[in-house]
């Protein structure tokens, strides 16, 4: 089911596969892999093989084509729903703060997938 209503995101959001890798913030050795679903300057959706509270801060760490480097960031789980019972997990992460370097590979990864 997806979701009619009207647009309240402040960033357009690109659909596009990018490897993730993401932990709590607080867990050092804890971290798993996974992908995006969608990306914007804001936010990001991913696969998760857990559900995270609301609120919770992840580590995130991003790999985009228009960057060598990976890009490190601190999110904030807004909503992790389940799709597969016990099994996987579509969660949306809110940034927190990208420094100007990294917003704008985010951004011309973004453009660059929404005009494809």
């Amino acid at each position: 089911m997806s979701y009619t209503g009207p647009e309240r995101r402040r960033h357009p959001r690109a659909n596009g596969r990018f490897v993730v890798s993401y932990r709590i913030l607080q867990e050092h050795d804890n971290v798993d892999i996974s992908q995006t679903k969608n990306l914007s300057l804001g936010g990001m959706l991913i696969t998760t093989n857990r559900e995270f509270e609301s609120s919770t801060n992840l580590a995130v760490e991003i790999r985009l084509p228009f960057d060598p480097d990976p890009i490190f960031l601190v999110g904030r789980v807004i909503e992790s729903r389940e799709i597969t019972k016990n099994l996987i997990y579509d969660t949306r992460v809110e940034f927190f703060s990208v420094d100007d370097k990294h917003r704008k590979v985010i951004g011309e990864t973004v453009d660059y997938y929404l005009k494809k």
